[in-house]
């Protein structure tokens, strides 16, 4: 194994709710307005400390995507997953974007998300941007 580099932000920032990694600006954020199988989810324009899964094809609620699953740096765990390709037209501005699942991030304030209800959604992405 090589060395570790992690990347430190300043300012409002989202960080890996297992291990405290920063991951995430506030301003970076894209859209709040996404979803997943744990409730809600933000598309972010940057996200750092992150490394990538395997790129496979997905049916989200917005069409076939093509994305990857991306975890923490530091402890591995899943946080998200970032769009490699939208096969849709109004889709595109996704490309290259990373979402990250609001119930395995903390918030700015150190704040936890939990969801109340059981959320199943099949194939997570944005209900309309």
């Amino acid at each position: 194994m090589g060395r570790l580099f992690v990347l430190t932000l300043e300012g409002k920032i989202y960080s890996c709710k297992h291990c405290g990694t920063h991951l995430a600006l506030s301003e970076n954020i894209v859209s709040k307005s996404f979803h997943c199988r744990h409730g809600k989810a933000y598309l972010f324009s940057k996200v750092v400390n992150v490394t990538s899964g395997e790129i496979e094809n997905r049916m989200m609620m917005t069409g076939m995507h093509t994305v990857a699953d991306i975890f923490c740096v530091c402890c591995g765990s899943i946080v998200g997953w970032k769009y490699e390709t939208a096969h849709e037209k109004s889709q595109k501005y996704k490309e290259g974007k990373s979402v990250l699942e609001r119930f395995k991030i903390c918030g700015p304030d150190g704040s936890h998300y939990w969801d109340s209800h059981d959320t199943h959604v099949a194939g997570s992405d944005a209900d309309g941007v």
